[in-house]
């Protein structure tokens, strides 16, 4: 065989990551607010698109009723795989009203409209607000002036979001030119402020605050929020001896200081609280539930044909026409992969709602274990697809603002066939620990999950405890004991 250069040909095969593929992929995994962001970019960068609002429009939403339909796969519908892969051939115009189109192709039961006052959504469930802890204080240090209300200005910046002070009072004196007393004076201004328990440079002296804003600051308990470590080894016969007091006067020393807050800054957000907006809506109907996208968070999208034909008609050269078919077929594109977007994730949801009926219905102990592959296959996608539709989206129903990725896991052989989720075995496992009159090992846990028909060993049910924060049956017997 001669060495040297020469010619061949060569086959192969390989995908090629179109920018209409990019964006395809990019649409699915967006969540609401992300893509009205990435829409409102789009529209100030191309002048056909154009935004309607969709109030009162038909939403398009589907319905699962506990039994298969023979629509839901319509021979019509190309599909999320087919729109990535290029395959979705549609002729139907491009600024049409996709929403209204879909009362014509599909039933009444596919499309419901959300204008019912008793099926209304109450949205003050999952709002959430809060300001940060130093904004707190500084409100409450409004009427004070002078050095000492400056100082304690500058001690509530520098709180740990716990509440607590982790900066030395003698550091702060050196940065500000101040005196320590009256950064001491300050400190003391300071964890007079609500919550109580603010300021504390310790656990005891946080404790110690508390039971001093409640009238309860005694020797007694002085004594035994100085003896914290006896405590946490449950030697109450030594804080008894220490304490001065009885039986009953200790454990009701106990339960005062359950009462206090070890973190009283944590009721606080240090940063701007992030709402979190549903993607999609699961209502109940008489059989079933409704799945429905939150078009509330998306403007409707179409194309502006009018002014394409406007600029088409006037003076142009050759550079400006071919701007101007770029703006068109991406213009398009977007809508088509928007709508195609919608539908994706309403089959996804509808096939979730469909295989955790249990869970809608009667709670998390009816959970069901459920993988990616499984709602692919069951849809005809592709697994990944399925994992982008289900990324950064979140679910609203009667239960509850759910990720949906929470109703994907692994899960335990059970007495019936599906097995059950781990979500569910967890469920049992904290329901048995608090209703336990005396503590339970774990292999009594174990044992009472069978009876319930979770096939799990004990060191399944000491796995989900301790991921659920759940104290061993010795450490729950001594805060028993603690607790009187």
């Amino acid at each position: 065989m001669g060495l040297g250069p020469s010619l061949s040909i060569r086959q192969s095969q390989q995908l090629v990551l179109t920018p209409q593929l990019r964006q395809a992929i990019q649409l699915l995994q967006l969540s609401n607010l992300e893509l009205d962001a990435f829409l409102a970019e789009e529209l100030s960068k191309n002048p056909l698109l154009e935004a309607q609002s969709g109030d009162g429009d038909a939403q398009p939403a589907a319905d699962y009723s506990g039994e298969e339909r023979d629509n839901d796969d319509a021979p019509d519908d190309p599909g999320a795989d087919n729109l990535i892969a290029g395959q979705a051939d549609d002729d139907r115009p491009m600024d049409m009203d996709w929403q209204s189109e879909a009362l014509e192709i599909d039933s009444f039961n596919d499309v419901v409209t959300s204008g019912s006052a008793e099926e209304a959504f109450d949205f003050d469930r999952v709002e959430f607000a809060a300001s940060s802890l130093a904004e707190h204080l500084q409100m409450q240090l409004h009427g004070h002036s002078g050095d000492v209300g400056d100082l304690a200005r500058i001690l509530a910046e520098a709180l740990e979001e716990t509440g607590y002070l982790t900066v030395p009072l003698g550091e702060i004196a050196e940065l500000t030119d101040a005196p320590l007393a009256s950064v001491e004076q300050a400190l003391v201004l300071l964890q007079g402020l609500e919550p109580a328990g603010v300021g504390a440079r310790s656990l005891a002296e946080c404790l110690a605050l508390q039971a001093k804003a409640a009238d309860r600051y005694d020797p007694a308990m002085a004594r035994l929020i100085d003896n914290l470590d006896l405590l946490s080894k449950g030697r109450t016969s030594d804080l008894k001896r220490i304490c001065g007091v009885d039986d009953e006067d200790l454990a009701d020393m106990f339960r005062e200081l359950r009462a206090y807050d070890p973190k009283p800054g944590c009721q606080f957000s240090s940063a701007a609280a992030e709402d979190v907006t549903p993607d999609v809506f699961v209502k109940p109907l008489k059989a079933g539930f409704a799945v429905e996208l939150n078009q509330s968070t998306l403007p409707r999208l179409l194309v502006n044909r009018r002014y394409y034909q406007e600029l088409k008609s006037g003076p142009q050269d050759k550079t400006s026409r071919a701007w101007l078919s770029e703006c068109l077929q991406s213009a398009n594109w977007l809508v088509k992969a928007l709508d195609q977007r919608a539908r994706t994730i309403v089959k996804v949801v509808s096939e979730i709602v469909k295989r955790q009926q249990g869970f809608f219905e009667r709670g998390v102990a009816a959970m069901k274990p459920m993988t990616l592959r499984e709602v692919a296959e069951a849809i005809g996608m592709h697994e990944s697809t399925v994992s982008r539709v289900t990324s950064n989206k979140y679910l609203l129903c009667d239960r509850g603002l759910y990720e949906l990725k929470y109703f994907f896991g692994s899960g335990v052989a059970s007495t019936e066939g599906d097995g059950a989720a781990a979500e569910a075995v967890k469920a049992g496992i904290k329901e048995l620990i608090e209703a336990e009159t005396d503590i339970l090992s774990d292999d009594a846990i174990a044992g009472l999950l069978k009876q319930r028909g979770f096939d799990v060993a004990r060191r399944t049910v000491v796995k989900y405890r301790e991921a659920m924060g759940i104290g061993s049956s010795i450490q729950r017997r001594r805060q028993r004991k603690i607790g009187g």
